[in-house]
């Protein structure tokens, strides 16, 4: 299984940005998925990857968040836009599907109004 890890978390005030890395051995060979977790919620999907860089977004998300790779860093890139008090959340990096065993301490975003 591949280790991944999240970086580039932060308070930051609405309407700001944000661009998140997940970075791990292997991660070129993966199809990789950002997830996020807001407080009292269940984790959702956010945006994935394939190995080829072919994206996909939650339908309510698209437009706001983009999903980039980096081959030479071996990095998977979230870059959130127009950011909202809702976003704040704990978000992941995992394979796509996700693998039960590869979820990470993830990275904390904080929007504030």
């Amino acid at each position: 299984q591949v280790q991944l890890v999240e970086s580039g978390g932060g308070l930051v005030q609405a309407g700001g940005s944000m661009r998140l890395s997940c970075a791990g051995s292997g991660i070129n060979n993966r199809a990789i998925g950002w997830y996020r977790q807001a407080p009292g919620k269940q984790r959702e999907f956010v945006a994935r990857t394939s190995i080829t860089g072919v994206t996909s977004y939650q339908n309510s998300l698209r437009g706001r968040f983009t999903i980039t790779r980096d081959y030479d860093k071996n990095t998977v890139y979230l870059q959130i836009d127009s950011l909202k008090p809702e976003d704040t959340a704990v978000y992941y990096c995992n394979t796509w599907p996700p693998n039960t065993n590869s979820w990470g301490q993830g990275t904390q975003v904080t929007v504030s109004s």
